[in-house]
C-alpha cells in the first residue's frame, strides 16, 4: 500500500530514540520530510546520523512554551509547510498515590499533556493548509490504570481526553486527531533492565512477556508501532479521527 507520504512534512517530539526515532525512519523511508526534537545533545547527534542530512534535528525542551513554538516554526521554515504532528515526548513516572509528590504530578502533566497541547496549538494553523493530522502517543494504562501507576496513567488518560476533544474542535478545518496506546514494546529501557539483571535480551523479553501474560506471547517491536502510526498520519486514514488504537499484543483487557 502506498501511504502517499512522499514530500509531506512531519514533526515528532521525543524523536531522537525509541518509538519516535523508529517512526521518523519509517516516514523518511516513505519519502517524507521529518523534523525531530529532544533535549539530549548526544542523542540528537546520533539521530541526525541515523536519519540522514535531510532530517531536521532540533534541541528543544517541550515543557517550555517558547521551545514548542520555535520547533514548529523551524520545521515550517525548513520544509515550507507541515502535514502532521506526533506528540511522543514522555517518560514513565509511576508511584503510589500516597508516596507521590505534588511536584511529580506537576512535572508529569507538564511533559505529557501541556507539551502536547502547546505543540498542537502552534501547529494547527499550518496543518489546516494541508488537512493534516495530529497523533498523540499514549499508553494502554490510560484506559486501565493499575495500582502504583500514577501519575503516568492519569496524564495518559488526560491525553486521551485531549485527543477526543481536539478532534471535535479541528475536524471542520480538515485536521484529524488520533492516539496510539502502546503496551510493552522493545526499547532501550528494557535493554538497561536486562543488563542490570544479567540476562540476555531474549531471556528478558521471554520472561517478561510470560509475567505480563501478553496474549501474543511477546513484546512488540518499535517498527510495529511505527507502521500503525505512519498509517494514521497518512491520507490513507482520511476518515479516521478521534480514536485511540492499542498496539499491545492483546494485553489491554478492554475492547
Amino acid at each position: 500500500m502506498d501511504l502517499e507520504l512522499s514530500s509531506r512534512t512531519y514533526l515528532i517530539t521525543g524523536g531522537t530514540d525509541g518509538l519516535g526515532l523508529a517512526l521518523a525512519q519509517r516516514l523518511i523511508a516513505e519519502g517524507a520530510n521529518v523534523a525531530v526534537c529532544g533535549r539530549d545533545e548526544g542523542r540528537l547527534k546520533a539521530a541526525q546520523q541515523r536519519l540522514g542530512p535531510t532530517a531536521l534535528c532540533v534541541q528543544a525542551d517541550v515543557t517550555q512554551a517558547s521551545d514548542c513554538d520555535n520547533f514548529v516554526q523551524l520545521t515550517v521554515d525548513r520544509f515550507g509547510g507541515l502535514d502532521g504532528v506526533v506528540n511522543n515526548a514522555g517518560k514513565a513516572s509511576s508511584s503510589t498515590i500516597l508516596r507521590s509528590t505534588d511536584e511529580e504530578w506537576r512535572s508529569d502533566y507538564e511533559l505529557k499533556v501541556l507539551a502536547a497541547l502547546r505543540i498542537s496549538r502552534a501547529a494547527i494553523e499550518h496543518l489546516e493548509v494541508h488537512a493534516g493530522a495530529i497523533l498523540n502517543v499514549l499508553a494502554i494504562g490510560a484506559r486501565t490504570p493499575q495500582a502504583g501507576s500514577a501519575p503516568t496513567t492519569a496524564s495518559r488518560a488526560a491525553g486521551l481526553v485531549l485527543t477526543k476533544a481536539m478532534s471535535n474542535e479541528v475536524a471542520a478545518k480538515g485536521i484529524r486527531v488520533n492516539a496510539v496506546l502502546i503496551g510493552l514494546i522493545e526499547s532501550g529501557q528494557w535493554v538497561r533492565r536486562a543488563a542490570a539483571e544479567n540476562e540476555t535480551m531474549e531471556q528478558f523479553y521471554a520472561r517478561a512477556a510470560r509475567a505480563a501474560n501478553i496474549p501474543l506471547g511477546r513484546y512488540g517491536k518499535a517498527e510495529e508501532f511505527a507502521d500503525l502510526a505512519a498509517f494514521l498520519l497518512s491520507p490513507r486514514a482520511s476518515y479516521i479521527t478521534g480514536v485511540g488504537i492499542a498496539v499491545d499484543g492483546g494485553l489491554s483487557p478492554v475492547i
